[in-house]
């Protein structure tokens, strides 16, 4: 249906008003967006390198050990010269603005994406600890083919897997684009920063939080609506956030934080072994093989901590 004469004069005054809303200066107002890393390109590659870690569950082809090499290197191909352009813009965007990449930032990129590429091997490693970790942690999973194809933790944890590598060598954007992505699929946010251990697990996973410096040790599990997050963080002279001191909690081997439970600050550790409780705050350190928990009796709230070991499980 054509719109009336009226309503495009009243269209063509709000173009007229967006438009002239872009002369202000503001961050918001750039133009220049052939400078900038593509969103949808980044998101491209990243799909490519979905299939190079899980290709028996991602491919549509037929795969055998005859031509499963020429499948992975068409993927990873792919996401190299998508990787490469985009990481080359986010370099190139930081150094020279609208100018765009020049040849050094080009050879910088391809450096930096043959690196993250030589640690695929050892990625696929911690991968698969990480499905054998859900596995064995969660009763209603059936099949590792299960834990794969439905388990949104899955996903989120091996985009941060690779996030994290281009964080390392100090990408920009790339890899915050990356995880913003997963965690629009899968309501899992890992910043790419974190340091995470061996034997990953989050289950359900719907509002696990997880801050750029958290540290995270060896088979830890995590629960829905987990925070890992900072206290109000100081500023310099200039009044400037001093974002480079850890800002979230260390989790050591062997911890596990149930449902709803906020753990703030860079100095808190959880100690190695501890389970802390459903829907607990903490803001201090707790030390090894100790439970948190939190309980209401006759709406009086108390925090209970038990510095003995949790109990073992039958056949543990």
């Amino acid at each position: 249906m054509k719109i009336s004469e009226q309503a495009q004069r009243t269209l063509e005054q709000t173009v007229d008003a967006v438009t002239k809303s872009y002369a202000q200066g503001r961050p918001i107002d750039s133009l220049e967006s052939t400078a900038l890393p593509n969103r949808r390109k980044i998101i491209e590659a990243l799909h490519h390198l979905e299939h190079v870690s899980f290709m028996g569950f991602y491919s549509t082809q037929v795969l055998n050990a005859v031509n499963l090499r020429h499948y992975i290197g068409e993927h990873l191909y792919c996401a190299s010269e998508i990787l490469v352009t985009q990481i080359a813009r986010s370099v190139g965007y930081a150094r020279h603005g609208a100018a765009g990449p020049d040849p050094n930032d080009v050879s910088w990129s391809e450096g930096v994406v043959n690196e993250v590429f030589a640690q695929l091997p050892r990625l696929r490693d911690d991968l698969a600890l990480d499905v054998q970790a859900a596995f064995q942690g969660d009763p209603a999973a059936k099949s590792i083919e299960e834990i794969v194809f439905s388990y949104p933790a899955v996903q989120a944890i091996a985009t941060y897997r690779i996030a994290h590598e281009l964080y390392a060598r100090k990408v920009p954007m790339v890899p915050r684009i990356m995880a913003e992505h997963a965690h629009s699929l899968t309501g899992i946010e890992i910043h790419p920063g974190a340091k995470i251990g061996k034997r990953f697990f989050i289950d359900h996973g719907t509002g696990v939080v997880i801050g750029e410096t958290s540290l995270i040790g060896d088979d830890v599990k995590l629960y829905q609506g987990v925070t890992l997050g900072a206290l109000s963080m100081p500023r310099d002279a200039a009044g400037d956030l001093i974002r480079e001191a850890q800002r979230h909690p260390t989790l050591e081997n062997g911890v596990t934080i149930y449902a709803g439970a906020t753990i703030l600050g860079g100095d808190t550790v959880i100690g190695a072994g501890s389970v802390i409780g459903s829907n607990t705050w903490i803001t201090g350190s707790v030390p090894p093989n100790t439970r948190v928990s939190y309980s209401a009796y006759h709406a009086h709230a108390t925090q209970r901590v038990e510095s003995e070991p949790p109990p073992k499980q039958d056949g543990g």
